[in-house]
């Protein structure tokens, strides 16, 4: 169920609850802000709180109020949310920490929840909001937000980063910012949901640190697309310790992180790895929203600053398109014989100070093959230097951005060679200022729209973990087989007399293999190419086993590719396609989707790794069968879902892609009984 957030985000009324030094600091920044609407101090025992009037209690006060700000003890705050669920009052911050982050919060967090019935509580332990749209404001502390008619949301479960993401002055402007605390009740996929409904809204950024209610997630991120507002995430815990690598490898490459990036992925949020580019990201997004392609142009005057475009650009995975014909033209009747015309372009300085010159050469630049043009430009300091001369290239790009109508980015090198008032001169005509060449090219990198495949696709959730047993390879074979995997001819022997009479059974070459060993190959449990009977048993008495899985030896492998699925109870199932055989971990190329993916996901996925152009016939080779390679990766998904109430982990390495099929040669599965 989703809350109605709409009186707590956009109050009319206010009520502040409490007297100490927070409260008085939440009545300063709403008088400061300009708040059109009452606000009401409550208090049992003062008469004013900084120079208003205060209400002995919350029934003393004319109406419920539409949003609360609770300043004073964690008991006290139960009380006090509970009140104002009865009286109708629209929603309120808990400021008061004591809650469920600490070992005796427990208790008090189930009251709360139980207090604040259907009413929206943000918190506790947090700081609150700020909405400077309406200048309505549920904030303890200072700001850097100024009051503005449209902007991005930015959320984020840190109060002391959300203060710190007010203070940026690259000219990004921010309708709201809201911190989510313990999300008791109010989760950040649910707060932002809230903002989707406020169409001053143009973009909204969130700091995650953990998901957890993942239909939320997969609710926001459709209505989000719905409402052509796009996300962008900066989720931390890449260096969190990863899962434990006991017996498969699919276990330390999809541990961690893995499953948060498959989950981003998939809802189609693009995720940056700081807060400086996730600004950018957001300012990008306001101004020019989502690019359909990664084609861009750079123009400067200087070749060092063109050189670093390309090699940046070309690291965050930016394209510079050729310049056609007509660039060409417009280019050198702008810029003479002396420029050589390429993209990134050097223009020189012959037509520095040449407002009209230079707005034809960005003009020229912005063809509608290019989705975007960047113009790298970096002010001097104002302190020192007089920046007069750099009024002309702000008028030529905003003069560019009117007669072109493309989008156009003008970029600083460095960050602090861009200057706010220069910044807000920009955005005001369309032109997107940006800060820094590296997080801007990320930025741009992450603008570039996405299209989500499974969007529309409910995600397989994981159940509760249990104690699982480990099949073994035969049986976890046979399992997979049942759906549709196709696995190697094979017979057991259960001890070394045995191996004879199952390797008359077997076409040769074949393989013999130990069984009960992980990591067969390392331990020296695998041996290959055996042609008889008599090498198969002497092979066996080499092997420290109190059994044996002879198999057809499967030949002609174009790549060998390794299927995984581990149940990650953050994320839910997680499928990780990875170089497979015994240089898994060596390369760790890898790629995650979670489970359930279409065709479409696993091409997709299947593109991004490495060892990719072995699939399509590398150096003249034969190219895999992938219609063999999605069936077999189709089967392990429909194990997964039949039994994703049991199973903790599903590993096939190598799945053999020849010309013809994709076969199992080995297969690990851990499960519930």
């Amino acid at each position: 169920m989703q809350r109605d957030l709409s009186r707590l985000l956009r109050p009319t009324s206010i009520a502040v609850i409490g007297g100490g030094a927070w409260c008085v600091a939440v009545i300063s920044q709403l008088r400061k802000a300009g708040f059109p609407g009452p606000v009401w101090p409550v208090h049992p025992s003062r008469a004013e709180i900084a120079g208003q009037p205060a209400f002995a209690s919350l029934e003393a006060l004319p109406s419920p109020p539409d949003a609360s700000f609770i300043g004073i003890n964690r008991e006290a705050t139960v009380e006090a949310v509970a009140a104002l669920s009865i009286s109708g009052a629209g929603g309120a911050v808990c400021f008061a920490s004591g809650f469920a982050e600490v070992e005796d919060g427990t208790a008090l967090h189930h009251l709360l929840l139980q207090g604040a019935g259907e009413m929206p509580i943000l918190g506790p332990n947090c700081y609150g909001m700020i909405n400077a749209l309406d200048g309505a404001l549920l904030w303890p502390d200072q700001h850097g937000c100024v009051p503005v008619s449209s902007g991005v949301a930015i959320l984020t479960q840190s109060s002391n980063i959300a203060i710190n993401l007010t203070m940026q002055n690259r000219g990004l402007p921010l309708a709201y910012v809201l911190t989510c605390g313990n999300q008791a009740q109010i989760s950040q996929a649910e707060a932002a949901l809230g903002l989707l409904d406020d169409p001053r809204v143009t973009a909204i950024g969130l700091h995650v640190e953990g998901f957890g209610d993942l239909d939320q997630w997969q609710t926001l991120a459709r209505k989000a697309r719905e409402k052509s507002v796009p996300l962008v995430a900066l989720k931390v815990g890449r260096s969190a310790e990863a899962q434990a690598a006991t017996i498969s490898h699919t276990a330390s490459l999809a541990g961690g992180d893995a499953g948060a990036g498959a989950l981003l992925h998939r809802l189609g949020i693009p995720r940056v790895d700081d807060l400086a580019t996730l600004i950018e990201t957001l300012k990008f997004l306001h101004v020019v929203g989502p690019l359909p392609s990664p084609d861009i142009a750079s123009i400067s005057c200087s070749g060092g600053e063109a050189s670093l475009a390309a090699d940046l650009g070309g690291q965050k995975g930016l394209r510079f398109p050729t310049l056609n014909q007509s660039q060409r033209d417009a280019l050198f009747a702008a810029l003479g014989p002396k420029v050589t015309l390429a993209n990134p372009l050097d223009y020189h300085t012959y037509i520095w100070r040449d407002e009209a010159a230079m707005t034809d050469a960005f003009s020229a630049m912005a063809d509608p093959a290019i989705k975007l043009t960047c113009l790298i430009v970096d002010f001097p300091r104002a302190d020192r230097c007089d920046p007069a001369d750099w009024d002309h290239v702000v008028a030529a790009a905003l003069a560019t951005r009117k007669r072109t109508g493309r989008p156009t980015a003008m970029v600083a090198s460095l960050p602090e060679l861009m200057p706010e008032s220069v910044a807000a001169t920009l955005i005001a005509g369309g032109v997107v200022p940006m800060n820094g060449l590296s997080e801007s090219f990320a930025a741009i990198a992450a603008a570039v729209a996405k299209n989500p495949t499974d969007l529309g696709d409910d995600l397989l959730l994981p159940g509760h973990e249990r104690q699982t047993t480990t099949l073994t390879e035969a049986e976890a074979k046979s399992a997979l087989a049942a759906f549709g995997m196709p696995v190697p001819t094979s017979r057991r022997a259960l001890s070394v007399a045995a191996v004879a009479l199952a390797a008359g059974a077997l076409p040769t070459p074949f393989v013999l293999k130990g069984e009960g060993l992980a990591h067969k190959s390392e331990a020296g449990a695998v041996v290959l190419g055996l042609t008889d009977t008599q090498s198969a048993i002497d092979a066996a008495q080499g092997i420290e086993a109190q059994s044996f899985l002879l198999e057809e030896m499967v030949t002609g492998a174009v790549a060998e590719l390794l299927v995984g699925v581990v149940r990650d109870p953050a994320h839910g199932f997680v499928l990780t396609l990875a170089a497979g055989g015994t240089l898994t971990e060596i390369l760790q190329d890898s790629a995650s989707v979670l489970v359930p993916a279409s065709r479409p996901a696993l091409t997709e996925a299947l593109g991004r790794l490495r060892i990719a152009p072995l699939f399509a016939g590398f150096r003249g080779k034969p190219a895999a069968n992938m219609e063999a390679v999605l069936t077999a990766i189709d089967a392990i998904q429909s194990y997964v879902l039949a039994n994703a109430d049991r199973l903790a982990e599903v590993e096939v390495n190598p799945l053999l892609c020849t010309p013809t099929r994709a076969v199992a040669v080995d297969a690990l599965i851990r499960i519930a009984p």
